[in-house]
């Protein structure tokens, strides 16, 4: 599939996948990378490194300071996946490359797209906004 970046980069991960908005302040533990919203569907998951879907952001503009303190202490999503452009999201993304060298990627997709996405896939996300369903490393590995 292919949505916008809206800030390219390559990332890859599990992903995370909701329906329902997220709100950062209160929501995201930025220490631990855990959704902390114990009203969403999400509650109790790890999204640290992971491939985060969910349509935007609910809340206000301090998903930027959440973000930026995950991203400096190395526990933000590897990319975040949207079905609209998102300020808040776009923001945190751009100050954390400015501030870190380590912008988040972001890309939005079209409603339908982000309807197939689930929780579990592998995927991988391209410059140019292509996001692969794929088979995770280890998937053809022998233990």
């Amino acid at each position: 599939m292919h949505g916008m970046p809206v800030v390219a980069g390559t990332a890859s991960g599990e992903a995370l996948v909701s329906r329902e908005p997220l709100s950062f302040w209160g929501g995201y533990d930025q220490l631990t990378g855990e959704i902390i919203d114990r009203r969403h569907p999400l509650s109790g998951q790890i999204a640290a490194g992971r491939v985060l879907a969910v349509p935007s952001t609910r809340g206000s503009s301090t998903t930027t300071s959440v973000l930026l303190e995950a991203v400096r202490v190395g526990k933000a999503p590897a990319a975040i996946v949207t079905d609209s452009v998102d300020g808040f999201l776009a923001l945190a993304s751009i100050v954390a490359d400015e501030m870190y060298g380590k912008p988040i990627t972001l890309i939005m997709l079209a409603a339908a797209d982000f309807a197939a996405l689930q929780s579990g896939q592998w995927i991988e996300v391209q410059p140019d906004g292509t996001l692969m369903i794929a088979e995770p490393p280890d998937a053809n590995s022998e233990s």
